[in-house]
């Protein structure tokens, strides 16, 4: 058994996952194309996607990106209403055999940083997050919600989409609040440490309903990533696996390369490798190196490239190390 290693399918990158032989798409549709008309969760806009995977000589495995979804986060009036689209998306994605939607619980802010160009060695740039910085941001007009609020809107739409997952076939994996801290912009969060993970994947129990493991998070919240690794999959819910690290704690912390943060990444590839996990992990968060474009940061050339190799070596000693090759 191999660890299977998935790239973000967009240009260029698929081009160098095809050249280092990764077969696992994880992308979401883009229907700008076809606008005002099309929707993320439209049939043909998935269909389309899929066949540019295929035509790559990959397999979807994920999509990740869900945009569509605050109405129920927020327990707005059209909940039901995007919950109706969610799950015609879950029926599309099977249809087109794509196993995997990772989403997250973060209302508003989403994924959050303070400063996305930290500098490193070299001209390397990094993201980080300083709450001291966000400490007085304020609430957005007409927006707030309360830990209960969250924790029961989220129910409500497990209740709603896990059967749905169940017929169809596709696994539902959230994804951790980044960063994992309990209060930000007026909005409280929930998805903050482990145990909040874990009771996700209690409140409806199917292997359908699981979550993504991002490691950088899980260092955030200062878990025992490969601990976690074999909790969540004591019960068959880590679906999907972010690999990446940071230097710091929820409050102050920067991305790291992977090789130089603060995270045991043998141990948590061994880990994997034990409970013979059987999604797809990807690079994330990568510096930014010198040379290389920086407006998608986390997400430039070089980085996911020392990123990948250094993953494929820590996957060949493992192996090694378990009489695997």
């Amino acid at each position: 058994m191999s660890v299977k290693v998935a790239y973000i399918f967009n240009e260029p990158l698929k081009h160098y996952a095809q050249q280092l032989g990764i077969k696992y798409a994880v992308t979401g549709p883009n229907p700008r194309k076809y606008q005002p008309y099309a929707n993320v969760w439209d049939y043909g806009v998935l269909r389309e996607k899929a066949q540019e995977v295929k035509d790559a000589g990959m397999e979807w495995a994920v999509l990740e990106g869900i945009g569509f979804i605050d109405g129920v986060k927020l327990g707005r009036d059209n909940r039901d209403e995007e919950i109706a689209h969610f799950c015609t998306l879950l029926e599309n994605l099977g249809r087109l055999g794509v196993p995997c939607v990772c989403y997250n619980w973060m209302p508003v802010w989403g994924w959050f940083r303070t400063s996305t160009n930290v500098p490193l060695a070299g001209g390397a740039l990094v993201s980080e997050f300083d709450i001291d910085a966000v400490k007085d941001l304020p609430p957005m007009a007409g927006v707030t919600i309360s830990k209960d609020q969250l924790w029961c809107n989220l129910e409500y739409f497990l209740k709603k989409v896990v059967p749905v997952a169940e017929k169809t076939g596709v696994r539902l994996a959230i994804h951790p609040d980044d960063p994992p801290i309990d209060h930000l912009g007026g909005l409280d969060r929930i998805l903050t440490s482990a145990d909040a993970m874990y009771e996700v994947t209690q409140i409806v129990q199917s292997e359908y309903n699981g979550i993504c493991l991002c490691q950088g998070n899980f260092a955030a919240m200062g878990e025992d990533i490969p601990a976690c690794i074999h909790r969540f999959s004591e019960n068959g819910t880590l679906h999907f696996a972010h690999f990446r690290d940071i230097v710091g704690d929820k409050n102050h912390f920067r991305e790291a390369w992977h090789h130089d943060g603060q995270t045991d990444m043998y141990a948590c590839m061994k880990a994997y490798y034990e409970v013979g996990f059987s999604g797809v992990m990807r690079p994330d968060h990568v510096p930014t190196m010198y040379g290389d474009d920086n407006n998608n940061p986390g997400y430039a050339i070089l980085g996911n490239l020392v990123a990948t190799g250094y993953m494929y070596g820590l996957m060949e000693a493992v192996e090694k190390d378990l009489g695997l090759r």
